[in-house]
């Protein structure tokens, strides 16, 4: 299969110069990269014309279509016509080599995949179990492997709104256990998100899609938001045999009072996507399980080194919550 890769950029000259040679490395190499550079300055573009790589397109973006959302739909109208995947990336992971090899191939192992995500390796320690295994309240188990239960789950669990759908799937509460809660076994999955910074997608279904200019700048969420529309359509899969590695480059993203206010109206916004017209105990458990992952935010305040960065999400939080009563977002619907 031909298949392009977007990268969609701001102010990551180091980052991207570590994952485009990850791209360099790989046992399948894309037909085009194309380079969607948003940043204000040109450190990025002066090192792509320094450094080439091969099938390389760059292109630079003005003020009005710089972010995440916008830069991606600039991106696929690049695409070249004869390609049959656009593949996403994040500027800041690095690719084991054989990355693009296994996710394209479940493209073959599945003809009815409308995307498939890859895994992300670093961050979370997995551990192999014989079965039958029972999980200890500090363990999540699933098949075959277990890791440990962050606070939030151990709390959700306590409380009775723990997550009632496999991971990568959204409950009707939303609040569901990311792809991250898969293990990495090898493999495929079906889900219903994938993580935009490590996906992929049939590009036919850009023909009558788009990713929700709803979620400006940063665009918290926005993978959610296009992976359960598109869900609805068809089958997504996670490939936990394509695995790279993200490390987190703290450029380019918004100060934590605003990131506080985005991640409770944009997870607002995705719950209603999954879920236009929530029954009575769908709204009460969004509303009580937002409430205690603020006040989870607020105990880091007490029990963390960056106390300020714990308050001003803190802040952030209570503040888009309470926005949601006067000021709920309209909803785009297909």
């Amino acid at each position: 299969m031909k298949f392009t890769l977007i990268i969609c950029t701001y102010k990551r000259r180091y980052a991207i110069e570590k994952l485009l040679d990850s791209v360099n490395k790989q046992t399948l190499y894309p037909t085009e990269i194309l380079i969607i550079d948003g940043s204000p300055d040109s450190e990025t573009n002066f090192f792509l014309e320094q450094k080439l790589y091969k099938n390389l397109k760059y292109f630079k973006v003005i003020e009005q279509d710089r972010g995440l959302t916008k830069q991606r739909n600039l991106g696929i109208t690049k695409v070249a016509k004869t390609s049959e995947i656009i593949c996403f990336l994040d500027d800041d992971v690095i690719l084991a080599e054989n990355y693009f090899y296994n996710l394209i191939n479940t493209y073959n192992v599945f003809p009815n995949a409308l995307g498939v995500g890859g895994y992300i390796t670093n961050g979370i320690h997995w551990q192999k179990v014989t079965s039958p295994y029972k999980p200890n309240s500090n363990q999540f188990y699933y098949d075959g492997y277990v890791r440990t239960e962050p606070l939030r789950f151990k709390l959700r669990k306590i409380v009775g709104l723990d997550s009632n759908v496999p991971p990568g799937f959204t409950p009707m509460f939303s609040h569901g256990r990311s792809v991250g809660f898969l293990p990495p076994s090898g493999k495929i999955y079906e889900v219903e998100q994938v993580m935009g910074g490590v996906s992929s997608f049939k590009k036919e279904i850009f023909e009558k899609m788009s990713f929700s200019t709803y979620f400006e700048g940063y665009g918290l969420y926005e993978d959610a938001d296009f992976s359960i529309r598109l869900a609805k359509k068809g089958s997504l899969y996670l490939n936990t045999a394509a695995q790279l590695e993200h490390h987190h480059d703290n450029a380019g993203r918004p100060n934590k009072y605003q990131y506080g206010k985005m991640v409770v109206r944009n997870g607002w916004y995705v719950w209603r996507v999954k879920n236009p017209k929530p029954k009575f105990i769908d709204r009460l458990k969004w509303n009580a399980i937002t409430l205690l992952l603020i006040g989870i935010r607020v105990i880091n305040i007490f029990n963390t080194k960056n106390k300020k960065e714990a308050l001003t999400e803190s802040l952030g939080r209570v503040v888009g919550w309470f926005s949601l009563i006067i000021n709920r977002p309209d909803v785009y619907e297909e």
